[in-house]
């Protein structure tokens, strides 16, 4: 811990000097991974900078009122997906929302509950924020509104969102915000599974749907995370419905070598500051059980500089050696960790079948 808040406060006084450089363009850096991103193909840098991808059309909103096993509550698919009051499912849950994230603040700002639920678990094309360091949020809204964090994928449009929420967010917002996700802790949410051959999928919105049928194809040196049940999730965005990643064989021995003593010109030490049990330390975040999508993105974004902020300086050194497919093996092991489950959460248990569920994948 002694070392960790050594490094944060040499990390402060050197970051002006280094943080306001521009992100990384080297000639043979390797892509971003597109399917860290949320899609299915490199961008082509010669076309320029391209389009943000655009949101799929929602399905057509009948009136007839949708349910959920264990909610006594009943909405509409527009009640649903309110960008300004989504439905809250389980308000047993998780703490009374602050009005930011329940209802977010019109126009500028839409309710944090719509992205990252109420629980503050969130999906894989944006973030899983619940059991943050509160500090550690609170810095993370700043680089976004000061230019600091980006996507190395322009066409990524959650990035964009969070730049023009944090800009339009009041400082008091912002902290309860902080306050609010930074008060709930990370409990068992996605289940990794080693596999060759995965579920085919689609993009929507930057998640990876499966398809119906049995249907597979070669996971290659992917990361395929895509809901347990994909109605629940895509359609009634159901806050207790977990998620699978499908990670290639063999990644996360190799992950677990890198993240606990680095390797061959490798010095990532992921325990040194991320604590024993990778669930964070002090300010710093934990990693056990995160979306292995978002890991990869953050360390990719990091290395090449796309995220510039005070301590994003810490990271950079450590990770700078890493190829894409290190990233890909380090995600899978931290996705696998265990995280302790909650006091009588049902939560758990949606993510506990996936095996029984899709197991002529793993054949």
């Amino acid at each position: 811990m002694r070392n960790c808040i050594w490094a944060l406060i040499l990390a402060m006084l050197v970051a002006p000097a280094t943080m306001a450089k521009p992100p990384q363009q080297e000639e043979k850096a390797a892509p971003p991974p597109p399917w860290a991103y949320g899609f299915d193909s490199v961008a082509d840098p010669a076309a320029g900078a391209p389009t943000p991808a655009p949101a799929a059309v929602p399905p057509r909103d009948d009136g007839t009122l949708k349910r959920l096993p264990g909610s006594t509550f009943s909405f509409t698919l527009t009640q649903i997906r309110d960008g300004y009051g989504p439905a809250d499912w389980y308000p047993g849950d998780h703490p009374q929302m602050p009005e930011i994230v329940a209802r977010g603040k019109k126009p500028e700002v839409r309710a944090c509950s719509l992205c990252h639920y109420p629980n503050g678990k969130g999906r894989p094309e944006n973030a899983g924020i619940a059991g943050l360091p509160y500090d550690y949020i609170l810095q993370e809204m700043a680089e976004f509104k000061n230019g600091e964090r980006v996507s190395a994928d322009p066409r990524k449009p959650n990035t964009h969102f969070m730049v023009d929420f944090a800009k339009a967010m009041t400082e008091d917002e912002a902290k309860a915000a902080a306050r609010y996700f930074a008060s709930m802790n990370w409990t068992p949410w996605i289940k990794v599974i080693e596999t060759e051959t995965v579920p085919k999928t689609r993009i929507q919105n930057g998640m990876f749907l499966r398809l119906e049928g049995d249907a597979t194809e070669p996971i290659g040196q992917r990361i395929i995370e895509t809901p347990v049940n994909v109605e629940a999730t895509e359609l009634l965005r159901d806050a207790r419905s977990g998620f699978i990643a499908y990670v290639p064989v063999g990644s996360i021995k190799k992950g677990e070598a890198l993240a606990m003593k680095g390797g061959a010109g490798k010095t990532t030490q992921c325990t040194i500051c991320h604590a024993a049990d990778l669930q964070g330390l002090g300010p710093v975040p934990g990693l056990a059980g995160r979306s292995p999508s978002f890991l990869v993105r953050q360390l990719y974004d990091i290395q090449h500089g796309y995220r510039s902020g005070i301590w994003t300086s810490l990271m950079k050194p450590v990770i700078a050696n890493l190829t894409t497919d290190d990233m890909l093996a380090i995600a899978a092991y931290l996705a696998s960790r265990s995280v302790p489950p909650a006091a009588g959460s049902t939560a758990e248990n949606s993510v506990a079948g996936p095996e029984a569920t899709f197991s002529s994948a793993n054949k």
